[in-house]
């Protein structure tokens, strides 16, 4: 069974998504989530499903080996889900095609430094996008260039708000997200 630490920053939904999957799948198991921001909802779901989450700093993660060390000696994958900050090329060279990150949309459009989240569905929108999607993909120095994994679409109409954009993208992560990962952990 592959050992999974989960990198997240905000409210944890997929990270609890991908939990509930292995715990039905027995493929891989969760030891831990880290997390940047003392104030993201993930540590209460973690909580609530048992699972150890970590509060770490900037020094800690760009300044020091502490996480790397942490990493090496714990788990087998890293998978980011809804992590903000760009990884240390320390983490990437310990962790080759073994971090993975999923986007809310059709890269290369729409990724880089800053496209995340609503921004993302604010410049879909903006741009009158006809679809969209999420890309999975491995992780490597620049932000949301690693190989693409996968890739799923959904239509769009023109009434379409960034919300609406937003509700279509969490079902296709939430479809799609666990068992690209298992696809990945089991090769």
């Amino acid at each position: 069974m592959k050992r999974i630490a989960i990198f997240a920053s905000g409210s944890g939904s997929n990270a609890e998504n991908i939990a509930h999957y292995f715990n039905i799948t027995k493929t891989g198991v969760i030891t831990k989530v880290y997390c940047n921001n003392k104030n993201a909802k993930v540590f209460d779901r973690c909580k609530r499903l048992q699972i150890e989450a970590v509060l770490f700093s900037k020094d800690d993660f760009f300044k020091s080996d502490v996480i790397l060390n942490q990493l090496k000696a714990e788990v087998d994958y890293i998978i980011l889900a809804g992590f903000l900050w760009k990884i240390p090329s320390n983490l990437i060279e310990a962790f080759p095609n073994k971090i993975i990150n999923i986007h809310p949309a059709l890269l290369p459009k729409y990724g880089g430094k800053g496209m995340y989240g609503m921004h993302v569905h604010n410049a879909v929108k903006e741009n009158k996008e006809t679809e969209t999607g999420i890309t999975i993909h491995f992780v490597n120095e620049n932000y949301d260039e690693g190989g693409i994994i996968f890739q799923a679409t959904t239509q769009l109409d023109t009434s379409d708000s960034p919300a609406d954009i937003a509700q279509k993208i969490h079902i296709l992560e939430y479809e799609h997200f666990p068992k690209v990962i298992e696809s990945v952990i089991l090769k």
